[in-house]
Order: structure tokens, then sequence, then C-alpha cells
């Protein structure tokens, strides 16, 4: 395929994309294929020769979008979304083309300064304090990591960074059992093991005890143990749930630990003031990580992390060898110090362009609606028979029942093979609960309320 042809063809692909958006309510949300179909209509090895570009577009039509969850679907409400808004699709077609690996600031000067701007843009929209600076990462699992393994190595005295753990104290990390899996598989990576993820108690409401929290670091201080850091949860994946911030960093200044709050879903709904309440505290933070991949229409992947000092943080990642070293400059931001992988994607791009395109009023409005939608819907699934909201809503995301766990298990699995609306399952205080998460960028009041027709039609 030549430049030329790459004209014609991508005409056709925003064609394509076109009727593919504006007929997503007539298709089933989730994937209606078995396992190993689709590997199956595939040849077993590449060409040799060349293939004509309008058999390989025919043949993805055939077979690429029956076989895919449609995670733009208006009715998609299960996990958290990852919204492609259009501003944001034309911002990734536009870094497509200019394909720069933006690893350093002089191999994509632009990439690098818009990166900066845009931290100090959703700074503000968030109501972050002004000592936060930030970087773009892939996904919330990598900042946590970055965070994870700043909390390993400033634990212990930054010597691990040449000499690693062999030998050295056992190290402790600290969070609820609400937190996300991410930090599960951080403390696997950064070499500090599962047996040594603290999993505190949590109040009534599902938030980390703060009073457990000082409990479990003292403890392990007596025992010899070397406490490095807490993972602050704000919007847990299972049920929503909020640690108290401003406590929890209480307790983590009072023995010197890094702190690091996931706020990976809710952090995007604190454009709208109203409900920073939830994470009270959190300017006396290291380390915030949001996604506004989730529900600010900034499509997938790009993850921002806060960070109230970045120098531990690059004192941990950074590496700069002789080729990597940008001539003439000595005080200059290279994005991959403060980031795991050496290569980076211009991400920027997009929040630039979406921030712009809908304005933060535009994006707080959707917010607010998915919100109150997820309200209105727990009010009535809750008021129909055999059904019990189990858990509030927390922001948009609220978790029912119906009757017990068998029945609640059959309904969901007929829930999805129904295909008009997509939802999943978790299991809290023993049982077997559905979740709704309204988020979707493009969903209306009627998508969300679909739900409790559904329900109402097979239950």
């Amino acid at each position: 395929m030549t430049h030329d042809e790459l004209l014609e063809w991508s005409r056709r692909a925003a064609e394509w994309a076109l009727d593919y958006h504006n007929g997503l309510r007539d298709r089933p949300v989730r994937a209606q294929v078995a396992y190993g179909a689709t590997a199956a209509r595939l040849p077993a090895i590449a060409p040799d020769a060349p293939e004509p570009v309008e058999q390989i577009f025919d043949d993805f039509q055939a077979v690429v979008p029956d076989a895919m969850t449609h995670w733009q679907h208006p009715r998609f409400f299960a996990y958290f979304p990852a919204n492609a808004s259009p501003a944001s699709m034309l911002a990734e077609q536009l870094a497509n083309a200019i394909a720069a690996q933006a690893m350093l600031w002089q191999t994509s000067p632009a990439a690098t300064e818009i990166e900066q701007v845009m931290m100090t843009w959703l700074r503000e929209a968030l109501g972050l304090a002004d000592h936060f600076t930030g970087t773009i990462h892939d996904s919330a699992t990598t900042a946590t990591l970055s965070a994870v393994l700043t909390m390993r190595d400033r634990a212990m005295g930054w010597r691990s960074v040449e000499e690693g753990l062999c030998g050295g104290p056992r190290l402790r990390i600290y969070a609820s059992a609400q937190t996300h899996s991410s930090v599960d598989k951080a403390v696997r990576l950064a070499g500090i093991g599962q047996a040594n993820l603290v999993k505190v108690p949590v109040r009534d409401d599902f938030g980390m005890d703060p009073a457990a929290l000082d409990a479990a670091i003292r403890a392990d201080l007596a025992a010899g143990y070397r406490p490095a850091g807490v993972v602050i949860c704000c919007g847990g994946t299972s049920i929503g749930a909020f640690d108290p911030v401003a406590e929890c960093v209480a307790v983590a200044r009072a023995h010197d630990l890094y702190t690091h709050v996931d706020a990976a879903w809710a952090g995007s709904a604190m454009i709208c003031s109203e409900f920073r309440g939830l994470w009270a505290g959190v300017d006396a933070a290291d380390s915030v990580v949001f996604n506004p991949h989730k529900w600010l229409g900034i499509q997938f992947d790009c993850a921002v992390q806060f960070l109230a000092d970045p120098a531990p943080q690059i004192r941990s990642l950074g590496l700069r060898p002789d080729y990597l070293q940008t001539l003439g400059q000595d005080e200059i931001v290279n994005f991959n110090e403060w980031t795991v992988p050496l290569g980076r994607r211009f991400r920027a791009l997009k929040i630039w362009f979406v921030l712009r395109a809908y304005g933060l009023d535009g994006l707080r409005t959707r917010i607010r609606n998915h919100v109150t939608w997820a309200e209105e819907l727990a009010a009535v699934i809750g008021g129909m028979e055999g059904f019990e909201i189990f858990t509030p809503p927390a922001l948009s995301l609220f978790t029912f029942r119906y009757r017990d766990d068998v029945q609640t298990e059959s309904l969901l699995a007929r829930i999805n093979d129904d295909g008009r609306v997509y939802l999943t399952q978790t299991r809290h205080d023993g049982q077997f609960v559905i979740r709704v998460q309204v988020g979707q960028f493009d969903c209306t009041r009627d998508d969300v309320m679909m739900v409790a027709q559904v329900l109402s039609e097979i239950s």
C-alpha cells in the first residue's frame, strides 16, 4: 500500500466507522461467538505474495465486527468503559500518521511539551494542588507499578536500584481488599511478593480503616519488617469503595511512608467539584493515578499519574545512557525517565483535542448525567419484585442481586445472551452480585433504563 492508496482507504475506513457507530444499538453488546471460531477463519500461515487491499478490507468486515464485544456500544454497562470520542479518534489518526517515538524531548519536542501543558490542564480541571506535576502511562497498572517501585527503592534507601533486594529487609505494602488487582500485580513484579501486600480491614462503608492501617504498620515494625508504602483506593472496581484519603495519608505520613492514590475510574468525576469530597485529602498524597480513557472520552490507552515530587520516581526509574543524552541541555524533561517503558506514544495529542472539542462543561454534563441516570436505574430495580440493590450507587456504579446466588448468576447469563445490554458480576460480602456501571460516552437515559426493561422481561 502506498500513501496515495492510504488516502482512499482512510476515507473508506472513516465511512465504515460512521456506519459502525450509527448501527451499534442494533448489535448485541457482547460478542456472540465461541472460543476459537475467529482463529479458525484465518489462514494458518501468512501469504508470500501481496494481497489486494480490497480483499483485506472485505475480510476485516466479514471476520472482525461480529466477533467483537462492542466497547463503544451505548449500552455497555460492564467493567469500566474505555470511551473513544470522535475527537479522540481524530487525534489518534494524526498521531498514528506522525508515528513518533516520544521517548525524549529531542525526538518529539511537541509531544513532550504538549504533555506538560496537558498535565497542568488536567490538574486544574480536577482541582488538585499546584505542586502536582504529571505524566502519561499506558494504563493505571503501569502507573501503580511505578509508584510501588518508588516505594520499594525509597524504603531501601535507594540501595535496591543497584544492589537489588537480596539479603535486605522484608518490605511491606498496605492496601484495602477493595483495591484493584493491579496492586497485587505491582508487588509481584517489584519483587516484594504477594505475601507482603497487607490487606487492611475496612470500615462499614468498605473504606480502609485508618486505625487498622496504623496497627498493621506498628505490628510489622515490631516484627522486624520494613513498611514501604500505602495504596489508597478511590472508586474500587468491585463496588466503587472509597478509602478515607486524608486519614490514611495522615497515618502513612506519621510512619514516613510513600502514598499512592488509585482513582483510575473515579478520578475523572473530580472535574465536577461536587464530587471532590470523595477524595478529600488527596493533595497530601505523593502519587495519584486516574484514567481519562475510562470516563472522559480520551480513548485507551491513556492513564495520567500526578506526582507531588517526581524526583523519587525518576530516581527509581530513570536511566540516561550516553545515547539518550540531549546534548547541550542539562535540565530537560524526558518523560521516559518517569515511566517504565523507554518507548512512548504521543498520547497527549488526544487529551488536547478532547478537552477543546467538548470543553470541561460538556464533559461535566456527561458525568453528571451518568451519575443521575445510575441513581434512577437503581431506584427502579430496587422496586422490582425479587430484586435487591446490594450496594447503592457510588457515583455511577451500583450492584444488585436477584433472589439468591444461583438465580442471580443464571439471570446474568440470560442478560448477556439477550445482547441488548452488557453487565458483569462481582462477589461482595460472600454474595454473587451483578454490577451496573454507567459511563459510556454516547449513552442516553433511554439506554440506561433499558437495563430495567431487560430485567423485567427475562427475570
